[in-house]
């Protein structure tokens, strides 16, 4: 009996092996990726507490960089808080239409339809 260090340490009786270890919690995504320079917990400390609020139930795993430019940029469209947030959630639905063609196919629900002309 032999020890599987990346299941936990759980004895293991076979000689198969395990699933893959867990590299991040960013799933399988085509949307692209990009490494954090300074400390995300740090940055996500000092964004407005309505955007640390929205980002917390977010579905994607936004970067407080860009969440921030993002919600800047709709905040000084709409003048608003709420209705920056409200982009906010618009534009991450979008992107996750986006996504869903290229993992999932085209005839995923939440894949835009393209127009039969």
């Amino acid at each position: 009996m032999g020890y599987d260090l990346h299941l936990g340490g759980a004895p293991t009786t076979s000689g198969l092996k395990g699933p893959e270890p867990m590299r991040d919690n960013s799933g399988q995504t085509s949307l692209k990726r990009r490494r954090a320079r300074t400390d995300p917990m740090q940055e996500f400390d000092r964004l407005p507490s309505e955007l640390r609020l929205w980002l917390a139930s977010a579905v994607l795993p936004w970067g407080p960089k860009s969440a921030l430019r993002a919600y800047r940029k709709f905040l000084a469209r709409t003048g608003d808080p709420a209705q920056a947030l409200a982009e906010l959630e618009r534009r991450q639905t979008r992107l996750l239409a986006k996504d869903a063609v290229s993992i999932w196919g085209p005839n995923y629900p939440t894949a835009p339809q393209q127009s039969a002309l």
